[in-house]
């Protein structure tokens, strides 16, 4: 059993363990040769020079002046001071409202916390129902005294749990509310003042019918031209060029460990050997860098011959598209509406930017994304049911009884007092946080092979995906005894109103566990976090071994983004804990609010100086997130109606059930009134942009902007290096520019211009040439 002298123990270890990231960080990021691990941003925007150069040999490494080291938590208030406006214009609409995810979870919690202490804390540890627990077989905990577990019985305490869950909730949805819209004209606010970009004037169009006697450009041309003929402008075909992609990074990995030979013969003036066999440690001995300079050769001429393949061959094309308009407003109108009376073909939504645009998903064929995503519902469901069996027999071996039954000489170690609170208060935490390490990478593996296009939404999916996971496997899986898989068949076998019963009893018991998890997950995580040791690390050896010239450096020290896919669900993790606790047991906030505090100076740090933003969805998750806090605050209002239930207060339960409906029909309001913000893209807007870039731009050559903007970039990464970069694009681009004659008996005579001229087709023109025999 854990008590609060075991929580005591494992908050002592986080707190020292935390204190020595914060030192370290603080240290290492004040040394010069450290300069491009903590500060990547700046450099990638050329804002920063290497204080490296310029130095003598010890203050290369070595930051001498101690006066620096006086202000090592100095980064705290710089991470607070940018405003918001020059945060965004800095990092990005989607990181500054990734931020405010903490902000809300202060904004709701300290209040919270603050009236759940003052009036629940007083009221559950005068009470007495846990005297003489052992007595009675009960097993209880000192942190029980002060959760409502304390309270007897057919209490009338039970009427201020009551009252004050109303007001949690009434608190949390006006926070949501006020939250919601604020995000909302952030959002529209941030389209309305954004710079030009590609994606504000193109569309995907998927599920293009085939036709025998088009190709599919000219497919796509003619039919936009007779149902757009105002509007639209250009297009690009996608193509299957995954294998392409392949030879390409194939040749990239040769190219990196060419460059890592020669740095070797450089430094050693001896011709590296390796053997040609599997990794290398068997097979023929050769010269290294004869070696990978024959293999890249051949691969360059596989490139160019599978380049001319993507490029020539028919069976390449997929059917799908990215169409460009003339205005935002054609382009509003075309991805907003349905194209034809078969609402299965010409699907239109709005195209991803080009660097959200994940291209490997582009080319699988649209009829099969039902099965693919069938396909992962169920492995999903296998994955979330028996993911806890490893993990519960993993524990079991970490507990004292199974330490001493596998181990029985360390019987005596493990009896210390502190030992023993070690193992109890922390070892489980770490073991259920080892497991899930690997967990990001598996759902995401999953979401891409369901076929989203881009790469927000595909974080997004495995956002919510990991959310789900974290609720059964992390809070009921540790709520409830057994697997997963076992909790579900129990609930099968119980009638439906015993599920906040079963849920509502168990919930007081696993307060200390949660606690310690919060700890162990968020507050040494982040830590953690903010001191970067792998990119450190990662770093320092790809400089020494393969940085040859400053791309190199850039993509040595290229730290990534943030990670939506991880850090959203961890985050609403630790809201669904909150509300279920706030009611329960108060005793969890303080260690919430925290973990929210010190995430968020963390983070901003993060954002303004080390993550490198990879594309921008203006808040596309927001209604996400939205949606999982209100998940979170309805299941804290049935934990707290099946614990009551369990209490025998039964005059006072029936008042709660009010609560779950005023939640979801708050959710609805919201859902009406903000959701379209992040959907849609109001005309009204979209001709006020338009309107005013003409008025400032007459001549503006849009054509020229858009027509190579969604160019599947392996076909510029895989240009030889004596190739011109212009003279490739003009060649994919070159029958696009030529006149497209239909090949249809049935419109031989219908006037079709060719893409320069796109707009002297008429409507009329189009529907004749549909009338004709």
């Amino acid at each position: 059993m854990t008590t609060l002298s075991d929580i005591g123990v494992a908050a002592a270890i986080n707190i020292s363990s935390a204190l020595i990231f914060f030192v370290a960080f603080a240290i290492l990021r004040l040394q010069p040769w450290n300069d491009r691990v903590y500060f990547p941003k700046w450099y990638l925007k050329g804002l920063r020079t290497d204080p490296v150069q310029g130095r003598g040999l010890v203050s290369k490494f070595i930051n001498l002046d101690w006066r620096a080291y006086l202000g090592f938590l100095n980064w705290m208030p710089e991470a607070i001071r940018m405003p918001e406006p020059e945060l965004i214009d800095h990092a990005g609409l989607d990181s500054v409202v990734y931020l405010r995810i903490y902000l809300i979870g202060l904004k709701i919690f300290v209040p919270i916390a603050f009236l759940a202490w003052t009036i629940l804390v007083p009221v559950n540890w005068t009470s007495t129902g846990l005297e003489g627990a052992h007595i009675r077989n009960i097993t209880s905990s000192d942190i029980d005294k002060l959760s409502v577990s304390n309270v007897h019985s057919r209490s009338e305490r039970f009427w201020g749990h009551i009252v004050l869950a109303y007001a949690f909730t009434f608190w949390t949805c006006y926070v949501l509310l006020k939250e919601y819209g604020k995000v909302a004209s952030m959002r529209l606010g941030f389209l309305a003042a954004e710079k030009r970009r590609p994606d504000q004037f193109t569309v995907l169009v998927r599920n293009i019918p085939s036709d025998p006697d088009e190709s599919v450009s000219e497919l796509v041309e003619h039919f936009f031209l007779v149902n757009h003929p105002d509007h639209y402008l250009t297009h690009q075909v996608v193509y299957d060029a995954n294998k392409l992609a392949k030879l390409v990074n194939k040749k990239k990995k040769l190219k990196n460990w060419l460059v890592y030979y020669q740095n070797k013969l450089e430094r050693t003036s001896k011709r590296p050997q390796i053997k040609t066999g599997f990794l290398g440690l068997w097979g023929k001995k050769v010269d290294a860098i004869d070696h990978h300079i024959n293999e890249i050769d051949k691969l360059s001429k596989e490139i160019v011959v599978e380049r001319e393949k993507v490029t020539n061959d028919p069976n390449s094309i997929m059917p799908a598209a990215f169409v460009s308009f003339k205005t935002r407003w054609g382009a509003a109108v075309c991805a907003q509406t349905q194209q034809t009376r078969d609402p299965t073909l010409w699907l239109t939504e709005w195209a991803p930017e080009p660097r959200d645009v994940y291209w490997r998903n582009l080319p699988i064929p649209y009829v099969s994304l039902t099965v693919r995503r069938l396909i992962i519902a169920v492995a999903f469901f296998f994955l979330t049911f028996f993911f806890m069996i490893p993990i519960a027999f993993v524990q079991t071996l970490a507990s004292i009884e199974g330490i001493q039954k596998a181990a029985p000489w360390l019987k005596p170690l493990v009896t210390i007092p502190f030992i023993k609170s070690f193992i109890q208060g922390f070892l489980p935490g770490i073991v259920l946080k080892l497991f899930l390490i690997f967990l990001p990478t598996i759902l995401m593996i999953m979401s891409k092979f369901e076929g989203f296009e881009s790469i927000s939404s595909l974080e997004r999916r495995s956002a919510s995906r990991h959310y789900l996971f974290n609720f059964v496997n992390i809070f009921l899986g540790n709520i409830l005894t057994g697997t997963a898989f076992q909790q579900l068949s129990s609930f099968l076998h119980q009638p439906a109103n015993q599920y906040p019963v079963t849920i509502g009893t168990a919930i007081p018991l696993k307060a200390s566990f949660f606690i310690t998890y919060i700890m162990v997950d968020g507050w040494a995580s982040i830590a953690a976090e903010v001191l970067m040791l792998k990119p450190l690390i990662f770093y320092h050896l790809k400089n020494f071994f393969l940085v040859k010239t400053e791309k190199d450096r850039e993509e040595a020290m290229d730290p990534g983004s943030i990670g939506f896919n991880s850090g959203e669900p961890r985050i609403q993790l630790y809201f669904l804990l909150g509300l279920v606790y706030a009611a329960v047991t108060p005793a969890v906030l303080p260690f919430i609010i925290v973990f929210f505090g010190l995430a968020y100076v963390v983070f901003r740090h993060q954002i303004i100086n080390v993550y490198n933003q990879e594309y921008e969805s203006g808040a596309a998750f927001w209604p996400d997130v939205h949606f999982r806090i209100i998940f979170a605050l309805i299941v804290s209002q049935i934990v707290l109606m099946g614990l009551l239930t369990t209490k025998k207060a039964a005059s006072s339960t029936p008042f709660l059930i009010v609560l779950p409906i005023l939640t979801i029909w708050f959710h609805r309001y919201c859902k009406g009134r903000f959701e379209s913000a992040f959907v849609k893209f109001p005309l009204q807007e979209a001709m006020m942009k338009d309107t005013l870039e003409r008025a400032i731009e007459p001549n503006l050559n849009l054509k020229g902007y858009l027509q190579n903007a969604y160019v599947h970039p392996i076909f510029k990464d895989s240009m030889d290096d004596d190739t011109d970069d212009e003279e490739i694009l003009s060649m994919d681009f070159e029958t696009e520019s030529a006149i497209v004659r239909t090949k249809r008996q049935s419109r031989k005579n219908t006037p079709l211009p060719s893409r320069n001229n796109a707009s002297s087709l008429s409507l009329s023109d189009g529907i004749q040439s549909h009338l004709e025999p």
